[in-house]
């Protein structure tokens, strides 16, 4: 009976405590020494039977696993691999450890950032529940195996000497334990630790090589869950930051089909008529270029195909749309959008409402000098009227949006008049010499320029029946001028152009706005056509002459301080008409800054 029961009695490959037990056995009172012994047996026989691999097999080598213990390793690994909810990882790791060893009680703890040790699975054979007191494990041997990393494992801690005169062993009568780290690429992330208070349920050597290779698996599967966890939080946080962004943001693949478009891309799209009314099981079967209006699709495709086949972003600093309440302004940036190795995989479409930055800027910058001292009075009259038009109109619109309680349009009306009277006071202000007109000449985008103009002077009550339509050049070069001067030239041609259309008749006209780059020379002509009266020989001959107006309330010097600009800017502004035809106003400006003679 001795070579058994030494394998019984082993703890961390020391068989000293045979002596002990025999010892027990033979000094024992009111029982024979034959009934000790057969009791002994009968214990043997069932921790043989708990443990299968104590029988020795004298056909299989002791150092590998048996064909029962590969099928249980295979069968963890395929639980394990089943998921990647940590969770539900952890449970199938404490289910699998208690069956795999027969423990009564298992339990799995994870450091936390300060390194600390937190339960976050258990399991209890007895219990369905467990109490607080149903956690309490010997915290010396869990705590040792997660800072060393080295498994611990005893077939009778009472008798060990390692831990027999713990508080946790003496109280929790605990026979045999078994504590294993997880571990990820050698770094300690925690600990699996099994115990028994029976005799007959004892950890011996051979199970805690199998346990390690098992907690190794385990340990895989936790960081690749943790990883699983993390990849998962932070595509939810990308998701809310592009949904929740006021900016549009929509990407498309290679072949333009739509894989993500947020909130307010399509709340754009809505403003500004094109479509949007898609759900989400829709989004993946439509392109880039079904969103977009008829007339626009050639344009997007152009650009589309030009980003992702030269791999170059394309900007567009700002573009105008009519919606149902007035313009939006839009800034647009495509972008491509590459892969891991810098292959183009799709674009990035950015929209934003840049509305109420355009806004603020100041749309009428009127010349800080006027012709004469002795007409300044007149002059400013004139100019202000553009202005005084201006809050008019905003505040006609501020009492309607108010009845109606519209308040994102009565804080743009309000702005609109604060700003206007803002650049009044910078006109006023800029009142101290009108003997001349000085200008201040920078390289400016004359597209732009006009495109400002237009967003500011469509909804005015001038303009509610006269449409503008505006073509432009593609590639038109900058010029360089006085940016309010030359925005001032073409208000007044603007508003004259409206005023004539009026007076033919009420139903209104349209004003045709061409601007081009004559051949390879150094000039821009911006043409202002409009459908009205028109003008007899002997008014077109005095137009540009000051205090000359047709105008029952006219001072005469609206065109003549545009000519004065124009000449100012080295450029040449002319004019067609016949009566009932309509009028044609011509103005030349320079792409490049003129070198003064020094003679």
């Amino acid at each position: 009976m001795a070579e058994p029961l030494e394998e019984f009695e082993f703890v961390s490959g020391k068989t000293s405590q045979s002596k002990s037990i025999a010892g027990q056995g033979s000094t024992s009172q009111g029982n024979p020494a034959g009934d000790i012994v057969g009791e002994i047996e009968d214990l043997i026989q069932q921790v043989i039977k708990t443990h299968p691999r104590l029988k020795k097999d004298p056909q299989e080598d002791k150092t590998k696993l048996k064909t029962s213990d590969l099928k249980a390793l295979l069968d963890i690994s395929q639980a394990i691999s089943s998921t990647l909810v940590l969770d539900e990882i952890l449970q199938i790791v404490m289910k699998k450890s208690v069956e795999l060893l027969k423990a009564e009680r298992g339990f799995i703890m994870l450091l936390d950032e300060e390194k600390n040790l937190q339960f976050k699975t258990a399991h209890n054979l007895v219990k369905e529940s467990l109490s607080q007191d149903d956690f309490k494990i010997s915290m010396s041997i869990a705590n040792q195996v997660a800072r060393i990393g080295i498994s611990v494992f005893t077939s009778d801690a009472l008798e060990d000497e390692r831990y027999s005169k713990q508080k946790s062993i003496v109280e929790l009568k605990l026979r045999s334990i078994m504590c294993v780290p997880l571990k990820s690429r050698e770094k300690i992330i925690g600990i699996v630790y099994l115990d028994n208070s029976s005799q007959a349920n004892i950890f011996l050597q051979s199970d805690l090589d199998l346990f390690e290779l098992f907690a190794a698996q385990a340990s895989i599967a936790i960081e690749n869950a943790k990883l699983y966890e993390n990849i998962l939080a932070l595509k939810i946080y990308n998701e809310n930051v592009v949904s929740k962004t006021p900016i549009g943001i929509i990407v498309v693949d290679k072949n333009f089909k739509i894989t993500i478009a947020n909130r307010s891309s399509q709340d754009i799209f809505r403003k500004i008529g094109w479509q949007s009314n898609f759900g989400d099981r829709e989004l993946n079967e439509l392109t880039i270029f079904d969103l977009v209006a008829p007339e626009e699709k050639g344009r997007w495709k152009k650009i589309c195909y030009q980003v992702l086949f030269t791999g170059r972003p394309f900007e567009e600093d700002r573009s105008y749309h009519k919606t149902t309440t007035g313009e939006l302004a839009l800034s647009l940036k495509i972008s491509p959008l590459n892969s891991l190795d810098d292959q183009v995989i799709g674009i990035i479409i950015v929209f934003e409402d840049i509305t109420d930055k355009i806004n603020l800027e100041k749309h009428l910058i009127m010349s800080e000098k006027l012709v004469a001292k002795g007409e300044m009075s007149i002059s400013i009259g004139h100019e202000l009227n553009n202005f005084l038009n201006i809050i008019s109109n905003n505040a006609e619109l501020l009492s309607i949006n108010l009845r109606k309680g519209e308040q994102e349009k009565t804080e743009h009306n309000c702005k609109s008049i604060v700003e206007t009277v803002s650049t009044m006071r910078r006109f006023t202000d800029g009142l101290m010499d009108f003997s001349k007109l000085e200008t201040q000449k920078v390289e400016y985008d004359l597209v732009r320029l006009i495109e400002d103009l237009l967003f500011s002077i469509r909804p005015l009550k001038l303009f509610s029946k006269v449409k503008i339509l505006s073509r432009y050049d593609n590639n038109l070069p900058h010029v360089w001028i006085d940016v309010g001067q030359i925005q001032q030239v073409i208000l007044n041609l603007l508003n004259n152009a409206a005023e004539a259309i009026l007076a033919k008749s009420d139903q209104g006209g349209i004003v045709y706005l061409t601007v081009s780059h004559l051949g390879e020379g150094s000039q821009v002509e911006i043409k202002i056509s409009d459908t009205g009266v028109g003008m007899e020989p002997e008014t077109l001959s005095r137009i540009f002459e000051p205090h000359y107006t047709t105008k029952p309330e006219g001072h005469g010097f609206g065109l003549f301080t545009c000519q004065k600009i124009v000449k100012n800017h080295s450029g040449q502004i002319k004019v067609e008409s016949k009566p009932g035809q309509g009028s044609t106003f011509t103005v030349l400006l320079l792409t490049q800054p003129q070198v003064e003679s020094l003679l």
